[in-house]
């Protein structure tokens, strides 16, 4: 189990080097590859000029609406969002060559672009784009006499051929984004509701099917797990909450297994996410915040500070994070977004912190932008989410391990406990390489919770209730001796992933573990 653990962190740091959109775009532009590969030989539907043609009518369409409606809402150039939705639709459509099939190509592109400006609630979009411009499409082939040739959604990406390339890079994808419980009880139910609807259809004409073919064809020749891994698992219109998220799984799950007739469209994939999206919308309305940079500090020489003012109202729960939005020109591969754990507490409110600090290496282009951010610049939060928060039950002892830049959700949430007025059984043990790295030392005295400082030389005079570790370093057995009544604390880590691993054999013992893993940007 250690090994595993090791193992699952490690690779979260190193995925953590890709921003997620960068890494889902990378992703399809892989199984495009595949799939043209496989074109070649005859082993998937379209050939190859179908593929390639559909694939530069959608980025042209796309990033021309996209384009356009940015300009005119004056609002930062998105071309990673434009190249996805155009991926994500290539192997939702039917690819064509004939003129009146990209007809349909051109409506779909430019429905799915649309649809980010015109279904939006305050500057996020409600529904998944490439959901939206294949269901536009598929209403208007229905409406036109049967043999206008316009087009429609195929999914042809839902065979046997293309399920493993699917399944491994939906997997990495998954895993990057943290969406893979989520994901995997959509499929699972899509799956297991399938093969009753298909079981029933045949008993219904006196005929039977092997269970175990049904369930075999079922999961490899349906789209379920292109459906979950890029459609599903998108961030912007996916809750914040895990179960709210397995809310929203279940929902499009039975729908996606059991399409339901409206009329003469068949409710079938893309419309049960559009149903999941507006779920996900009522479960948890999400909106695009402004925010006006209002003052830098600098808590240790290597992390920076910064304090904004909200500029509308901004829900979330202490220990969550938020997904910052920093334009700028020629973004490399780690793109335009980011996530930061929140260090102010709802409580705070207009006043919104995040902190960062200063990596070891050459700078990501994000970083370097923010950094060069002066008083008075502009930004926008593109999303909340995150399950890293305290348990509601005050009676709950806990155990908080925090390691450098680590420390932010708690600040959030000891802020938000004395705002109010809660005491409860809370030990800090916060890891930093020397004490001129202790950050936010007034905000933790202020909390009044005991702090066991690990650190590799003395740290002098320390807070009262505070306490250094002795040079120790920290690992399973020491983190053992140092909080000997971990059994009875529930227990939350936020660090680098090597901190996590290193832990994970004393963690274990704890009554509960939550963690928040983190690499560099």
């Amino acid at each position: 189990m250690t090994s595993i653990t090791a193992a699952w962190t490690r690779g979260l740091a190193l995925l953590g080097r890709l921003s997620m959109y960068r890494l889902v775009l990378l992703a399809l532009a892989l199984l495009g590859v595949i799939a043209l590969g496989l074109s070649f030989v005859g082993l998937v539907v379209p050939g190859p000029a179908e593929l390639v043609t559909t694939a530069l009518v959608l980025v042209v369409v796309g990033l021309a609406v996209d384009t356009a409606a940015q300009r005119l809402l004056a609002i930062p150039l998105r071309i990673e969002s434009s190249l996805i939705t155009a991926g994500i639709l290539l192997f939702v459509l039917r690819p064509t060559v004939e003129p009146i099939g990209l007809v349909g190509i051109v409506i779909a592109a430019a429905a799915a672009s649309v649809s980010k400006y015109l279904l939006a609630w305050r500057g996020r979009h409600v529904f998944n784009p490439a959901a939206v411009g294949a269901t536009v499409v598929t209403v208007v082939a229905a409406l036109l006499p049967l043999d206008a040739g316009i087009g429609s959604s195929a999914w042809w990406v839902g065979s046997p051929v293309m399920f493993a390339p699917v399944l491994l890079v939906g997997l990495v994808v998954l895993w990057r984004v943290e969406r893979l419980a989520m994901v995997s009880l959509f499929v699972v139910v899509a799956v297991v509701v399938a093969v009753v609807r298909v079981t029933l259809q045949y008993q219904a004409l006196g005929e039977s099917l092997p269970l175990g073919d049904v369930v075999y064809t079922t999961l490899t020749a349906s789209p379920y797990l292109f459906l979950g891994a890029f459609m599903l698992s998108e961030p912007l219109t996916s809750p914040p909450r895990r179960w709210q998220q397995l809310v929203v799984a279940l929902v499009v799950g039975v729908l996606a297994g059991w399409p339901i007739s409206v009329g003469y469209v068949t409710l079938g994939q893309e419309r049960a996410l559009l149903i999941g999206n507006l779920v996900a919308f009522l479960l948890c309305l999400r909106v695009s915040v402004r925010l006006t940079l209002r003052e830098r500090r600098t808590p240790t020489p290597t992390v920076h500070e910064l304090v904004f003012r909200v500029e509308r109202p901004l829900a979330f729960a202490a220990g969550q994070y938020l997904e910052l939005h920093v334009p700028h020109r020629r973004p490399d591969a780690r793109g335009t977004r980011r996530e930061f754990s929140i260090v102010s507490a709802p409580a705070d409110l207009p006043e919104l912190r995040i902190a960062y600090r200063d990596g070891v290496g050459p700078q990501s282009s994000y970083k370097r932008a923010l950094s060069a951010a002066e008083p008075g610049a502009r930004f926008s939060v593109t999303g909340v989410w995150g399950d890293f928060v305290l348990p509601a039950d005050p009676a709950r002892p806990l155990l908080l391990v925090a390691a450098g830049i680590g420390v932010t959700p708690f600040v959030s949430q000891l802020r938000q406990l004395a705002a109010q007025g809660q005491r409860r059984d809370i030990v800090l043990v916060y890891v930093v390489a020397d004490a001129g790295q202790l950050a936010f030392r007034d905000d933790l005295v202020a909390a009044g919770v005991p702090v066991i400082v690990v650190t590799r030389e003395d740290p002098g005079a320390l807070p009262a209730g505070w306490s250094w570790a002795g040079g120790i370093r920290l690992d399973a057995d020491s983190l053992g001796a140092l909080v000997p009544d971990l059994r009875r604390r529930h227990a939350y880590v936020s660090g680098p992933p090597s901190l996590i691993a290193d832990l994970a054999p004393a963690l274990r013992r704890a009554r509960s573990l939550t963690t928040d893993a983190f690499a560099g940007y």
